[in-house]
């Protein structure tokens, strides 16, 4: 059969049974017919699940196709002695069978021979990776092959092959990075024509290359990615966001990319990509209501068929971003009824942290503290890393503190003094040195006196107070020293950007809590954020505009 007809049909079919029937009609075929033919097969039964029925690897002319690829390797073409291999790995072929072992000596006894083509070398590359634990000096010998040609006039093919096989040698400890950094500069020039696969692909290399120098292909690669995310696989898309976790990556349209595609999508999406997604935004402090509002969702009708790891991914970015959605009633009460299920398969650190995230946000998880306050629970913390840290520490008491001042009503054990850390060392509460001096400046224009504010005091209760700030029973103020006859107390909250949610005013978890608990302590809280500051232009707008905020009433 001439062989442009025969791919024609082959192509027309869509099961190994219509295949082989085809197959078993065509007297001649030459090589690269039969190699195409198990690559057809291939594509019909292999899903993202593996083989989707194995019954094929025994029939008849199965066996016919590979008894003539293992008895006459010698003979094949280069191409259909590598599109064979490449069809039989997908196929789950066992690599320790008398077939495959024929077709990889053979492969390597032409590279060795320098008999193969750049796509031949690549096609090699590519079947070699895909097998378990490849031989890194054949992987090293395809890439010097490779190198005897212009590197500047790879494809994007070849490019990501390299960077494939890099990822294998500098495991075994090979140093590539001269190939490395050369390989780079040319991937600079071809960024604008990488597939979504292949953008992926060479960001999470760069990971695990640990590239931190290659930042303008890590950025173009970044504000590439923007346009290929409503066409990122689940597998594809993680990587990508890794990368850009791993490199610091910030790109805004990148963001507004991922909240046009997530609420369309998000229903078809793997937990884990879910997750990464939710990682991604609360690393980078990125409040995006579209995006959360969808994972709200989605928690709501699939979080029976989480992990325990995946329900604390989905839920802690809300208590840290300080975020509740609409639909938040109906999700913390699938939470609560998920909780109460599986409570005893979570792992302490990762329960700790998931019930942390909820009082931020005014959630109370009163009917599962009792085991967070058990000395067993806290045994069993102190065991696991990272142990009872100051990180650690600081939830346990501020879970501790939350059922003291907010909720009254619970008569469950108490966290032992020894568990309850002195101070605070929260991620984001130390306050912006620029906008601190500036308050500092405007109070001492308004009080004349810096006797009559302290700044970063510690309090009894394990909280700092940037600037206290005391006044007597008739309203006037005193020393910052005194004692005595102090009637009332006021915190000033100098809320730097840090304190913030990336380009927004919402106020992050750790920083809500805080001032919510400071006022229930007897403090009157007064906050002075960042964006009512930066624009006040001289010390005597900065006094005004605090005697405005601090003592109201006698303003004007």
């Amino acid at each position: 059969m001439d062989e442009q007809l025969f791919f024609k049909v082959l192509n027309s079919l869509c099961t190994s049974k219509e295949i082989f029937y085809f197959l078993s009609s065509v007297e001649v075929m030459s090589d690269t017919m039969a190699s195409g033919a198990l690559q057809r097969i291939s594509e019909v039964e292999v899903d993202d699940n593996g083989l989707k029925n194995p019954g094929v690897l025994e029939d008849e002319v199965f066996r016919a196709l590979c008894f003539q690829f293992e008895f006459e390797s010698s003979k094949l073409s280069n191409t259909g002695l590598l599109n064979a291999l490449q069809a039989l790995i997908k196929l789950r072929v066992d690599p320790q069978s008398t077939l495959m072992a024929s077709l990889l000596s053979e492969g390597e006894e032409r590279l060795g021979k320098g008999q193969l083509t750049a796509e031949n070398l690549c096609a090699l590359g590519e079947s070699l990776l895909e097998l378990e634990g490849p031989s890194c000096a054949t992987l090293e010998q395809i890439v010097n092959h490779m190198q005897e040609r212009d590197i500047e006039r790879w494809s994007t093919r070849e490019i990501v092959m390299v960077y494939k096989i890099l990822q294998v040698m500098v495991k075994e400890g090979k140093q590539c990075q001269n190939l490395l950094n050369r390989l780079n500069s040319v991937t600079l020039c071809t960024v604008s024509q990488l597939s979504p696969n292949f953008a992926s692909v060479i960001l999470n290399s760069l990971v695990v290359l640990r590239q931190t120098r290659a930042v303008p292909l890590v950025s173009a690669l970044c504000k590439h990615s923007v346009k290929h995310v409503p066409y990122f696989t689940d597998h594809e898309l993680v990587n990508v966001l890794g990368a850009f976790l791993y490199f610091g990556q910030k790109v805004q349209i990148f963001t507004e990319a991922l909240e046009r595609h997530i609420p369309k999508s998000i229903l078809t999406m793997h937990p884990q990509t879910v997750s990464k997604i939710m990682q991604y935004c609360c690393k980078n402090m990125i409040l995006s209501k579209p995006i959360f509002d969808a994972v709200a969702e989605s928690f709501i009708s699939n979080a029976d068929r989480l992990t325990t790891d995946q329900i604390a991914a989905y839920i802690v970015p809300f208590g840290t971003l300080n975020y509740l959605p609409p639909s938040a009633p109906s999700l913390f009460r699938k939470l609560e009824t998920v909780l109460h299920a599986r409570l005893r398969h979570f792992q302490p650190h990762t329960l700790l942290n998931l019930l942390h995230s909820c009082v931020l946000i005014q959630r109370y998880p009163i009917n599962f503290l009792p085991k967070i306050f058990s000395p067993y629970f806290l045994q069993k913390l102190q065991a696991q890393p990272p142990g009872l840290n100051r990180v650690v520490m600081s939830q346990l008491t501020q879970l501790f503190l939350t059922v003291t001042l907010e909720c009254p009503f619970y008569e469950g054990p108490k966290l032992l003094s020894k568990y309850q850390a002195k101070a605070f060392p929260m991620l984001h509460s130390s306050p912006d040195f620029h906008i601190l001096k500036r308050v500092k400046t405007g109070l001492l224009y308004l009080l004349k006196k810096r006797i009559y504010f302290a700044s970063e005091v510690s309090t009894p209760y394990f909280y700092v107070v940037d600037i206290e700030i005391k006044l007597d029973e008739e309203g006037f103020v005193l020393p910052a020293t005194q004692l005595e006859e102090v009637h009332r107390r006021i915190a000033l909250c100098v809320d730097g950007q840090n304190r913030f949610c990336a380009h927004s005013h919402n106020l992050l978890g750790e920083e809500a809590i805080k001032q919510r608990h400071l006022q229930l302590l007897g403090y009157e809280v007064v906050q002075l954020p960042f964006f009512e500051i930066e624009n006040l232009q001289n010390t005597r707008k900065v006094a005004d505009y605090l005697h405005k905020k601090i003592f109201p009433c006698t303003y004007g």
